[in-house]
């Protein structure tokens, strides 16, 4: 009689543990369920890390039920947890086996998972590094924007950057005509293409922005040559160890609690960010250091604030673009996830942008089709945030304004 997969890994240790471990899930003690399986003397790790990842969880769960999130309906919970478990699946991708001497690059957001103020309108790749390496990063611009390298500071262990040590776009090295480049990461000075790793370096982000009239991120078909490697060829790493498991579980444990906060905790936030609602700072060049704020970007001017907008109500925003290599507004909710832009107009481009006849324009943000240009989607939520970018703009930006209407005076506010 055949023995089918299944039935095979039953009859096996490793089977049996792994059902142990499936059977128990991430939130019904998995310490408990592997230590009984390995043997009561055989102590593991990686169980009582993986206990600690799953009391984070369920910190973060409850913790949603706190005013400061202002969490008032199912669906603003629904959000809440839906950011949980992107940002977990950040964190099992690029921290769960992280190798700062043999690092690769991962995709940071994409339309099915979005973390940290995500872009439509952008590629970004992720990966662990430290000073105490030398890295060879080749790629190719492959018709972007913008490309640019950035290495975030005290990441190495999952924690959230808390600053920029270091960035390079592509006006600050040498591309051929064909758009290749190889670019040389590391501590001390090196010829060519330098990207100066300083101590505390822990991450290094791309950042390959695109100005089309269909948003990069949801291009399946878009392939950006990347990578990175050891400048010194090494061996093949140890087996990994139940240790290594563990440190890996706590370094996303980490990723968690230092990623995921309310809007507006922090209390300094940077001069660009507005708690009034409907109102959008002076995007002012020089007035922000970005160099201080985690996983920005320095060549950006931003502007953020709220929207509030019921059911019958447009917002109106007007204003000029500047000469800027880039320029963007996004919708996101309160968590810094974009709206749904698979579907959905949830941000705008120049080249999307439809300009009046002065050159200025005319963006509205409603939950439903005021039927003119220039339609942001608030997918009919009353309440998110709106952010502007604006990349490595020349001269004064002219100021956002706003006007909450109704609906039926959108064409002529």
């Amino acid at each position: 009689m055949s023995m089918d997969r299944r039935d095979f890994l039953k009859t096996t240790a490793v089977g049996t543990s792994l059902g142990a471990v499936a059977s128990a899930g991430l939130f019904a003690g998995v310490a408990n369920a592997a230590h009984h399986e390995a043997g009561d003397g055989l102590a593991s790790e990686s169980a009582a890390a993986a206990e600690e990842l799953r009391e984070a969880l369920a910190k973060i769960d409850a913790s949603f039920r706190d005013p400061a999130w202002r969490i008032r309906t199912e669906e603003d919970l629904a959000d809440a947890r839906n950011s949980l478990f992107h940002s977990l699946q950040h964190g099992l991708e690029v921290y769960l086996e992280a190798d700062s001497a043999r690092p690769n690059f991962k995709r940071f957001v994409t339309p099915e998972k979005k973390l940290l103020g995500d872009n439509p309108d952008a590629v970004y790749y992720h990966a662990v590094v430290d000073e105490h390496h030398s890295y060879r990063i080749r790629g190719n611009i492959a018709g972007a924007t913008y490309t640019s390298f950035t290495v975030e500071l005290g990441t190495l262990d999952g924690g959230n950057s808390v600053g920029v040590g270091g960035t390079l776009n592509d006006t600050q090295f040498d591309v051929d005509k064909d758009g290749n480049y190889e670019i040389i990461a590391s501590a001390t000075k090196q010829p060519g293409n330098w990207l100066a790793l300083p101590k505390g370096s822990g991450s290094l982000s791309t950042r390959h922005y695109y100005e089309r009239e269909v948003g990069i991120a949801s291009d399946r078909l878009h392939h950006i040559p990347l990578m990175i490697e050891p400048l010194t060829e090494l061996p093949p790493p140890p087996r990994a160890t139940d240790a290594d498991l563990a440190a890996g579980l706590r370094r996303v444990t980490k990723f968690l609690i230092t990623s995921i906060e309310p809007f507006g905790a922090r209390p300094n936030l940077p001069k660009y960010v507005s708690k009034v609602p409907n109102q959008l700072p002076q995007p002012t060049i020089g007035a922000d250091d970005n160099a201080n704020t985690g996983y920005a970007a320095v060549d950006n001017v931003y502007s953020m604030a709220p929207f509030v907008v019921k059911p019958g109500e447009a917002l109106v925003i007007r204003g000029r673009f500047p000469k800027c290599r880039f320029s963007n507004v996004v919708l996101w909710n309160r968590y810094l996830q974009t709206l749904d832009y698979a579907n959905r107009t949830s941000s705008l481009n120049r080249k999307q942008v439809k300009l009046e006849s002065d050159g200025s324009f005319k963006i509205v943000v409603a939950g439903s089709d005021p039927g003119v240009p220039n339609w942001l989607d608030t997918e009919g939520r009353p309440f998110g945030m709106m952010f502007w970018r604006f990349m490595l703009p020349e001269g004064e930006i002219a100021p956002l304004t706003t006007k909450l209407v109704p609906m039926a005076d959108v064409a002529k506010a």
